[in-house]
């Protein structure tokens, strides 16, 4: 399984961008997508995730500005941001989980920059 992340760039503070993650199998093949990031010397943080059951999960300091989203009819995720903030400022990374009985998987994408400038 092969994440492919893109769509970042630079974007002045209040602007919007949408970043994509094209999958190389099926995104209803996993249980749950999303997105996270990491800052320049922070951890790796949720930002939001969708089931597949299209249940939603967003990072408080995300909610109302951002929106995850994905393609049924191809395998891809996105990550609409909107209003964005220089403490947005991170790599964003897609991941994919899969679970099966007693198996699971993790899947990473290579992750996008995005930065925010004020």
């Amino acid at each position: 399984v092969q994440l492919q992340a893109s769509g970042g760039g630079l974007v002045q503070a209040g602007g919007s961008l949408r970043l994509s993650c094209a999958a190389s199998v099926s995104i209803f093949s996993f249980n749950r997508v999303g997105w996270y990031r990491q800052a320049p010397g922070k951890q790796r943080e949720l930002v939001a995730t969708i089931t597949s059951t299209d249940s939603t999960n967003y990072a408080d300091s995300v909610k109302g500005r951002f929106t995850i989203s994905r393609d049924n009819a191809k395998p891809v995720m996105y990550l609409q941001m909107n209003s964005l903030r220089s403490e947005d400022t991170a790599v964003y990374y897609c991941n994919a989980l899969w679970m099966r009985d007693t198996s699971i998987r993790n899947y990473w994408g290579q992750g996008t920059l995005v930065t925010v400038s004020s």
